[in-house]
């Protein structure tokens, strides 16, 4: 007898309305009255210009525009600024009303190390005039599928809902937000053992949203590719990813590349709460990113927005000159490292659906307002105990105009390890923008990457 949840799965939440009586959510595009905000008590992409009441998140004036010199980087344009507080263990009970409850039990969970230096905020997002222009043309016919696991009516826009009525507008604009259209990354991920010891999995990735291929297939939003280069023992697995618009029309396709068997296999298991590939199950594979993929087996629920001290503007962390061994330490991050502002973040929780399978029984997710990214995500088990605390450390690359992270770093506080993800500071730059061709996301070329 199939569940519920399976049978909307497999035949959409209309027929299943149908069959039972019920009814499906209804999904309202954005009215003209409301998109008229957009660009003046609005951001173009939906958050609130003006600063808060005691002045501590400021007006939003544009974002941060600065020239990119490669050959130095990404210069911290923050560097003399100090931090206006330190919050420890000893004061975390006066800013709780400030901290998400990932952040206050890290505190008291390592109380002689971990520490959250606090600075000014600095509002540096912007993206390119056009993503502007597209969400405005596109939001207001975008909409949500019946079943929740979609998109309609949207073929360019990284912000399809500016002006969110609901937990699911919210992840999506998540999930499609702006990252420079392709990216290519070199990164390193560091699964940390009790101790603080760690190997270095290299990897090279590239990233492609449709709309910059030319969209070569409607139902796709975004391409991923893969290639492990190190340590020796995993060099040559590769991994490829195409992303749905509606998981209900046609699910996430993927493939693996084995090295050792030099062939190219389908890796359906490369979702949801499937280990993340090289993660020594620290992470699930939904938790790369933030998010990502299907939201189906989760209840989506908007808690509205709350002003809470996030991971910002983490250029120090960013620093090409830093070396691994610096910033990574036993049980967390370097925290003299990583830079805290007051932001205003959308707040919104996912619950397992009855009869969906997931590791975690539920998640809460803090999405800034500016970026719509995921600033901060707190996962709990079955049993309603907070387990995991992913944090991303976010940046502004101004030379391209992507808000993005200088990486991640996924705490689980049952096993006393953490995971950090995306590390670039002793790797190749990354680039944002170069041209790409959809045959770069095919099988055939997985294999030849892989070898």
């Amino acid at each position: 007898m199939k569940t519920l949840f399976e049978l909307k799965s497999l035949i959409g939440c209309g027929a299943v309305a149908l069959l039972l009586g019920t009814a499906c959510p209804v999904w309202a595009a954005a009215s003209p009255e409301e998109l008229a905000r957009l660009g003046k008590d609005l951001t173009p992409v939906g958050a609130e210009i003006a600063g808060n009441a005691d002045g501590s998140i400021p007006a939003w004036t544009g974002g941060l525009k600065l020239p990119f010199d490669p050959e130095k980087g990404y210069v911290d344009p923050f560097a003399n600024e100090k931090p206006l507080y330190t919050i420890t263990a000893a004061n975390a009970d006066s800013y709780k009303d400030k901290l998400a409850p990932g952040s206050y039990e890290m505190l008291k969970r390592y109380p002689t190390t971990f520490k959250m230096h606090v600075y000014p905020s600095h509002r540096t997002t912007v993206l390119p005039q056009l993503e502007y222009d597209r969400v405005k043309q596109e939001a207001g016919a975008a909409q949500l599928t019946p079943s929740g696991t979609g998109i309609d009516n949207v073929v360019n826009s990284t912000v399809p809902f500016p002006l969110p009525k609901s937990g699911l507008e919210v992840m999506w604009n998540h999930i499609l937000r702006y990252r420079g259209g392709t990216v290519h990354r070199y990164s390193s991920m560091f699964p940390v053992q009790t101790g603080g010891s760690f190997t270095a999995v290299k990897r090279e990735e590239w990233l492609a949203w449709a709309a910059a291929l030319g969209n070569p297939d409607p139902n796709r939003h975004s391409y991923y590719l893969n290639l492990v280069r190190g340590p020796s023992s995993m060099a040559g697995e590769a991994l490829l990813v195409h992303d749905s618009r509606d998981h209900a029309k046609d699910e996430r396709r993927a493939w693996s590349y084995n090295p050792g068997l030099r062939r190219v296999l389908r890796a359906p298991e490369v979702a949801h709460d499937a280990p993340a590939q090289n993660s020594d199950g620290l992470a699930t594979s939904d938790d790369y990113d933030g998010f990502n993929g299907s939201p189906e087996r989760f209840d989506w629920k908007l808690l509205g927005k709350k002003e809470i001290l996030i991971a910002y503007n983490n250029y120090k962390l960013n620093d090409r000159s830093l070396k691994y061994a610096e910033i990574i330490l036993p049980n967390h991050l370097n925290q003299d490292l990583v830079r805290y502002e007051p932001h205003r973040v959308w707040v919104v929780e996912g619950t397992l659906k009855p009869g969906a399978r997931h590791i975690y029984g539920k998640r809460v997710f803090y999405i800034d307002e500016d970026s719509w990214q995921v600033a901060e995500a707190d996962e709990y088990d079955g049993r309603g105990e907070l387990w995991r605390v992913h944090i991303m450390h976010a940046i502004q690359f101004y030379g391209a105009d992507v808000p993005w992270i200088a990486n991640d770093a996924v705490y689980d506080l049952q096993a006393r390890r953490y995971i950090v993800n995306a590390m670039t500071n002793e790797e190749k730059p990354t680039t944002f923008g170069e041209k790409q061709s959809f045959s770069m996301y095919s099988p055939d070329n997985l294999r030849r990457v892989g070898n």
